[in-house]
């Protein structure tokens, strides 16, 4: 049988997608690309946004679409959030909601006993158990993500996730080590853990002795063969003195850290529940530069939540400004149906929150631009990845310990290390690296 997936959505989505892609590898199927017609379609759905539902309802309906006798299925977060409105949907055959996705292969073969079988939800809010999932290979040239933890506790009122995900749950250390150790012996030279709340990780368990985040990338530090220790979002009030110590002298952690921030005005925060002042936010970021050479720093921030005025929007604008971040990914407000903040007052016109978005790219934009500049001439590392052309040159492309993309001309291939340092701008925020 032939089957085909897709993903929407995070990089715990994707990491999700592989894993299910073999499975189905194991169970003899044959993966095609999307666009072709197959047996099986398997769209791993996101429910972040409402964007991210409707195109995940597009996503089902062109598959249904591309063959109309293919079994579609629905998996993921909006199977979560809209599974009876699923089940209606004639583009729709089978769906499997989260931490049920590693029962892929029996689902469907009790799907295709009868035709009846078509539901594998659970009420998400009510398991303790972490999903078990793994992969020997990603779709990545040289890079690994690796799922670590699952659900969030934090309920911000803007955001659906934790209905969707459930609670924390940890994956066992062991499992972790295991998974990365595969990989490195693949050849994959670094590794970057997430989670949806990766802050968390380890807070579920009941042992008081349990392993946290830090032991846990303490663990992945040490397998040979791992070169690279990346991190994905952080929490902010898990940047502490103690912590970022400890931190830095795990020569192989790559002094890159996603903070989310979403405002930088207090009244605003308070209004999202995130459970943070600014002033701690900045202390974080302060101590990340006391023990790391102008580490990036890169964020989220949410342009127009609800009851956002001018006058919080401009505190927000300066903040971001002070802060100097390396990379800034601006979302606008979506409202969410059941969650806290879909109910309050003085929600924000669309063309208000269009306009600050706009505000906030172009800022991010320039504040991405002298760092980039800043690390100009300064000897730092390439790991390759894959080759391009441009301008009917050859180069290796590649990233630098702080996420800063570059080309080299080099006889090295992907998955080796390069030492130098970027000469200069090349093309569209690609800086030339000169291997020394």
């Amino acid at each position: 049988m032939r089957a085909a997936l897709h993903n929407l959505g995070c990089k715990v989505n994707a990491y999700e997608t592989e894993a299910m892609q073999q499975l189905l590898e194991a169970a003899g199927y044959e993966i095609v690309p999307f666009e072709e017609a197959a047996d099986v379609y398997i769209i791993n759905t996101c429910s972040v946004t409402n964007i991210a539902d409707r195109k995940s309802r597009q996503m089902l309906h062109r598959a249904k679409t591309t063959n109309p006798d293919a079994v579609v299925v629905a998996a993921g977060c909006y199977v979560q959030a809209a599974g009876d409105k699923l089940l209606e949907d004639a583009a729709v055959d089978l769906i499997i909601g989260n931490n049920q996705k590693n029962e892929l292969i029996g689902i469907l073969e009790r799907y295709f006993a009868d035709r009846t079988d078509n539901e594998a939800l659970l009420d998400i809010g009510k398991t303790n158990e972490y999903e078990s999932l793994s992969i020997s290979r990603t779709a990545e040239h040289t890079r690994a993500f690796i799922k670590v933890q699952d659900g969030c506790n934090q309920f911000c009122s803007y955001c659906i996730i934790p209905y969707t995900r459930g609670r924390v749950r940890s994956r066992e250390l062991t499992d972790v080590v295991s998974e990365v150790k595969t990989l490195a012996g693949a050849g994959y030279r670094e590794v970057v853990l997430t989670g949806i709340h990766l802050s968390s990780y380890g807070v579920d368990k009941k042992d008081e002795n349990a392993p946290h985040l830090l032991e846990l990338i303490k663990a992945v530090h040490e397998i040979p063969g791992v070169d690279r220790v990346r991190l994905g979002s952080l929490e902010p009030r898990i940047i502490t003195e103690e912590f970022v110590r400890e931190l830095s002298g795990l020569k192989k952690v790559c002094p890159h850290f996603h903070l989310s921030l979403q405002s930088g005005c207090d009244a605003t925060l308070k209004r999202m529940n995130r459970r943070y002042t600014t002033d701690e936010f900045r202390t974080g970021c302060e101590i990340l530069r006391k023990y790391y050479d102008d580490p990036a720093i890169t964020t989220d921030v949410i342009a127009g939540f609800a009851g956002e005025t001018e006058e919080e929007f401009e505190e927000t604008l300066r903040f971001v400004e002070e802060i100097g971040f390396y990379e800034m990914h601006v979302f606008k407000y979506s409202v969410r149906k059941g969650t806290r903040a879909a109910s309050m007052p003085d929600q924000v016109l669309e063309k208000i929150k269009t306009e600050r978005s706009h505000r906030l790219i172009e800022l991010g934009e320039r504040m991405s631009e002298r760092y980039r500049n800043r690390k100009i001439g300064k000897t730092t590392t390439l790991l390759l990845e894959e080759g391009m052309e441009i301008d009917g040159v050859s180069y290796m492309t590649g990233c630098s310990p702080e996420y800063i993309k570059g080309v080299v001309i080099t006889e090295k291939g992907a998955g080796e290390l390069v030492q130098g340092c970027f000469e200069q701008v090349l093309k569209e925020n690609m800086l030339l690296f000169v291997e020394k």
